[in-house]
């Protein structure tokens, strides 16, 4: 039997290269009604752009039909139709490769070396919580979250600031946001006199010292470096002079000191500014002033990193209540009563006291808050729906909804554990015997060949970050997570409602149970790694 991992990208990467020269044709489905007849498709638009009246040569349909190579699926049938050119895979050769190497799906490949050097900077979490706005805590799980999935693809990250606030730390601690900082008082306060004399050599005359606020050293000019070449992209050019405090330098000097000292052990060798990309998380109200840091940064520090990036997360606005002002405490206490609330309905009011529920109540409040402000493309402005319909099981685009899936597995293993040690069932067969032949419902495709094959490239897409793009600002794809794995839940869902998967206790049956049961692990599996992804546990009751 062939080895290794089959993916998607290598699967279409070898269609294409069969094809000739070219741009990429070939498209995978995803729908459940065209994975009845195909998985992938060169759609005919496509072919008669690449081949004479569309017309694939012999030797062309030839290669695509006898396709090898490594991490391509097998291939069972090529044929012309009136969509184009219909691709099936061999799924009995799939699912056993897949389901016999459930690990290699189901959690980050180990990199091959180490990655780059990112500094994660979050303003937002250097104020309390009973100021955080929506938008401000929208950027704090954005940078939460793309912090985990850079470090599951070997990027060495740091975050700043370090959090001093016992309040926001607490707060952070609810939303299960991994914000563990190493923090030098003493370095920071040598970089701030430093940073401080610098300024002051900088700053205009005594004169226009004397009309400034209190508290504020000087102002100094920043016009100059946003017309300088290279930095003007994506500057506001309303940006002229900056009003230098003493805060300002102090954050200044928390960014100078994470940037230049790093662990030991995470990039020996590597050292300095150039080796590292600096990326700002901020709210969209936020980014006017941190693109006045940026320029203050290169204006007082000759080893100021060359590489600053701006991820601007868009606004967040509440429907029906445009005027409402909700901070972040707010917001999770309104979820956190409606998760209870629902519960107490659907099973008794005395799960309050119990300290299993009240575990599951938090995680389910932080589910439910992290799907909505993840699941909308970081940039975009994001529409919050305070109705009690967020946090429904029933929901199908909720992390209520996704929890409750992830609940209804961990079910699924018990129940059959139970029925084991009552000798209903015999022990779980090594997974070499297994025959999955028997897996042809069309639901058993569906979840293997959306969501655990193309896990791995998933998760790689998470990870991306175009630091070498001109401009301030970067995108990431933040959404993509949230939504896989509601995509997920809701085959899942499907497929669970319709099929019995512990069916009844007879021999004959048990082959077929069992080669189900490890599909269901390897869904299981990808589940909690993308839970992970998100800093959610998952969930064994709802």
């Amino acid at each position: 039997m062939a080895t290794g991992r089959l993916g998607v990208g290598e699967t279409l990467g070898a269609l294409n290269a069969a094809l000739g020269p070219g741009g990429p044709v070939w498209l995978k489905e995803t729908r459940a009604r065209h994975l009845r007849a195909r998985d992938f498709l060169a759609p005919r638009g496509a072919l008669r752009a690449r081949f004479e009246d569309g017309q694939v040569p012999e030797h062309v349909f030839r290669a695509v039909a006898c396709l090898q190579g490594p991490g391509v699926a097998p291939v069972l049938r090529c044929v012309p139709t009136p969509a184009g050119l219909s691709l099936q895979l061999h799924r009995p050769a799939v699912f056993e490769r897949v389901l016999r190497a459930v690990a290699a799906y189901a959690a980050p490949a180990t990199p091959a070396s180490l990655g780059p050097r990112v500094l994660l900077h979050c303003p937002a979490l250097r104020g309390s919580p009973c100021a955080l706005r929506l938008s401000q805590l929208r950027a704090v799980l954005v940078a939460d979250h793309l912090a985990r999935a850079l470090r599951a693809h070997g990027v060495c990250v740091r975050l700043v600031p370090a959090v001093r606030d016992l309040h926001m730390l607490t707060f952070l601690q609810q939303l299960r946001v991994d914000w563990q900082v190493d923090w030098s008082p003493a370095l920071e306060k040598a970089s701030t006199e430093t940073l401080r004399s610098r300024a002051l050599a900088e700053l205009t005359s005594a004169h226009d010292r004397e009309t400034l606020p209190p508290g504020v050293l000087g102002r100094l000019c920043l016009k100059e470096l946003v017309e300088e070449q290279g930095l003007a992209a994506g500057y506001d050019p309303n940006l002229d002079n900056c009003l230098v405090t003493e805060d300002l330098l102090s954050v200044l000097a928390e960014l100078q000191e994470a940037l230049r000292y790093w662990p030991e052990d995470s990039y020996p060798g590597l050292a300095g500014a150039d080796s590292c990309t600096v990326v700002h998380v901020v709210s969209c109200e936020e980014e006017f002033q941190q693109q006045k840091l940026d320029l203050l940064w290169w204006k007082l520090d000759d080893q100021a990193p060359l590489r600053q990036k701006h991820l601007v997360c868009g606004p967040v606005k509440v429907a029906g209540a445009p005027g409402t002002l909700m901070t972040a405490p707010e917001y999770y206490k309104f979820r956190h009563a409606q998760v209870c609330k629902a519960s107490a309905l659907k099973h008794s009011e005395d799960l309050a006291q119990d300290p299993a529920w009240i575990e599951s109540f938090g995680i389910l409040s932080v589910a439910t808050i992290k799907f909505e402000m993840l699941s909308t493309t970081p940039q975009n402005q994001l529409l919050l729906a305070l109705s009690d319909s967020s946090i429904s099981t029933k929901g199908t685009k909720s992390g209520t909804f996704v929890m409750y899936n992830c609940a209804r597995l961990a079910t699924l293993f018990e129940s059959y554990k139970l029925s084991m040690e009552q000798g209903l069932y015999p022990t779980f067969p090594p997974v070499s015997s297994l025959d999955f032949s028997l897996l042809h419902d069309e639901g058993e495709w569906l979840l293997l060949f959306n969501s655990v094959l193309p896990f791995p490239d998933l998760l790689s897409q998470t990870a991306v970050l175009d630091c070498t793009a001109p401009g301030l600002h970067i995108a990431a794809r933040t959404e993509m997570m949230c939504k896989f794995l509601v995509q997920l839940s809701m085959d899942f869902s499907s497929y669970y409602n319709r099929v019995h998967v512990l069916g009844e206790p007879r021999p004959h049956l048990f082959g077929q149970m069992f080669a189900r049961l490890q599909l269901l692990r390897a869904v299981r599996e990808v589940l909690h790694t993308g839970l992970a992804m998100l800093g959610l546990p998952p969930l064994s009751h709802i």
